[in-house]
C-alpha cells in the first residue's frame, strides 16, 4: 500500500490533520473530542505563541486516507534558556503500525535537523505551557479540559522510534471537602497576619493577569525544560480563560503586601462539551452556556499554581500553598464541584506531591515525555 506523507500546506491536509483523531477515537467512550474552533486557533499563525516559534505539521496518507499526523516545533525562547539545539515533537496521532510512526518522526526529526537541532522532546501540543505528555496510565476515565487522551499503544511505538522517557507527569484527584490536616491549619495560623489573600480582580484585569504571568515565570523557573510565557502570550490566554472562569476561581497571596502566590482553578470544560462531538454551532454554544450557567460541571482541574522562588525553601513555602489551595476550594465546593484534578505535576516534585497527598490527593492520571538525540 502507498504511504505518502503531506506538510499542512493545502486546505485538504489541514482538515485531515485537525480531523483524524475523531476517526481514530470514534469508539474509544473515554475520548472528548475537543472543540473543533479552538483546534483551529491552536494552529492559526495569529496565536502569540507563534511570535516566538515556529512549526510545521504533516499528515500521513496511506492509499488516500489518513492515518496518522505529527508535529515539530521550534521554540525560539529555548535559546535564550540555553538549549539553543532543543526542538520539540507533537500532536502525535495514528493507527496501530510501527512503518507509520516511524515515517511521521523521520520526517519531523529531518525538518529539525535541518533547522540545527539535534535534541529533540516530547510531545509538546505545542509548547510547555499548552497541552504536554503522551497518557500512559488512566485510559479508563475521560480526559479533563486541555489534557490529553491517547491509545495504549503509543509508549511502546515512541520507545520503538528511539525516544526514551525523560520525565513522567502526574495528575491527582483530590475531593475539594479535604478535611484539612493539623500541620496545615497551624502554618495557616502562625503567618495569617503575613500573608493575604485576594480573587483577580475584574476591575484590572490586565494588571492581575501580569501579576500572575510574573508570579508563574518566576515560580516556575527551576523546573524542568521551563520556557517562560510572554507577557502577551499570557494576557491573550488569560482573556480567554476568563470567558469561563468565575474571578473566586483564582486566588493570589501576598507576603506582606507582596504578590508571592496564585493559584488557577477551572470548571472541566470537557464534562460541558462531551457530547456535543467539537460543534458550537448551531445549537452547541448555547448548551455549553446554559450549562456553564445553569447546570454547573462537578468537577474542576487546576492547571497553574506557584510561589514565588524566594519563599519556597523557607516555612512560607508549603504555608503560602496551602493557604491557595484551601482559599480556592471554598467557591469550587459553593459551585457543586465534587472532584478536582490538580495536573500536570512533575513527577520529581516531591515537594508539591507531599502536600497533595496530605489532603487526600491520589494519582489519576500518567503522562509520559520523550527524548532522543538525533546524530
Amino acid at each position: 500500500m502507498s504511504l505518502n506523507i503531506e506538510p499542512i500546506s493545502t486546505r485538504p491536509v489541514r482538515k485531515s490533520f485537525l480531523n483524524l483523531p475523531a476517526t481514530l477515537y470514534q469508539d474509544d467512550p473515554n475520548w472528548v473530542r475537543p472543540l473543533i474552533l479552538d483546534r483551529k486557533q491552536q494552529i492559526s499563525p495569529k496565536q502569540a505563541f507563534f511570535q516566538h516559534a515556529s512549526w510545521q505539521g504533516w499528515v500521513a496518507f496511506r492509499d488516500g486516507r489518513p492515518v496518522g499526523r505529527i508535529s515539530a516545533q521550534i521554540d525560539h525562547l529555548n535559546e535564550a534558556c540555553g538549549r539553543p539545539e532543543l526542538g520539540y515533537f507533537g500532536m502525535l496521532e495514528a493507527i496501530d503500525n510501527q512503518e507509520i510512526i516511524q515515517k511521521l518522526f523521520d520526517t519531523a526529526e529531518a525538518w529539525l535537523t535541518t533547522r540545527g537541532k539535534s535534541h529533540v522532546v516530547g510531545p509538546f501540543n505545542l509548547n510547555i505551557n499548552q497541552e504536554v505528555g503522551m497518557l500512559v496510565e488512566g485510559f479508563d476515565t475521560p480526559p479533563y479540559f486541555m489534557m490529553g487522551h491517547a491509545k495504549p499503544y503509543y509508549d511502546a511505538q515512541i520507545r520503538a522510534a528511539g525516544y526514551d522517557p525523560t520525565m513522567d507527569l502526574l495528575a491527582y484527584q483530590v475531593p475539594p471537602d479535604f478535611k484539612a490536616p493539623g500541620v496545615m491549619n497551624a502554618l495557616l495560623k502562625r503567618f495569617s497576619k503575613r500573608i493575604s489573600l485576594r480573587p483577580l480582580d475584574s476591575k484590572n484585569v490586565d494588571r492581575d493577569l501580569c501579576i500572575l504571568c510574573d508570579l508563574f515565570n518566576d515560580a516556575w523557573a527551576n523546573n524542568w525544560y521551563f520556557v517562560p510565557f510572554t507577557e502577551k502570550e499570557f494576557i491573550a490566554i488569560g482573556k480567554e480563560m476568563l470567558l469561563v472562569i468565575d474571578p473566586d476561581f483564582i486566588q493570589i497571596a501576598s507576603v506582606d503586601g507582596e504578590p508571592a502566590a496564585f493559584i488557577v482553578a477551572l470548571p472541566n470544560i470537557n464534562e460541558a462539551i462531551a457530547d456535543l462531538n467539537g460543534h458550537l454551532f448551531p445549537f452547541g454554544f448555547a448548551k455549553l452556556l446554559w450549562r456553564l450557567k445553569v447546570h454547573y460541571p462537578t468537577t474542576a482541574r487546576v492547571p497553574l499554581m506557584g510561589v514565588r522562588q524566594k519563599f519556597q525553601h523557607t516555612r512560607l513555602g508549603p504555608t503560602l500553598s496551602f493557604a491557595v489551595i484551601d482559599t480556592v476550594r471554598k467557591p469550587m465546593i459553593e459551585k457543586g464541584i465534587t472532584k478536582v484534578e490538580l495536573s500536570w505535576i512533575l513527577e520529581d516534585n516531591a515537594g508539591m506531591r507531599n502536600i497533595i497527598e496530605s489532603i487526600g490527593g491520589a494519582i489519576s492520571k500518567r503522562y509520559r515525555m520523550y527524548e532522543k538525540h538525533l546524530s
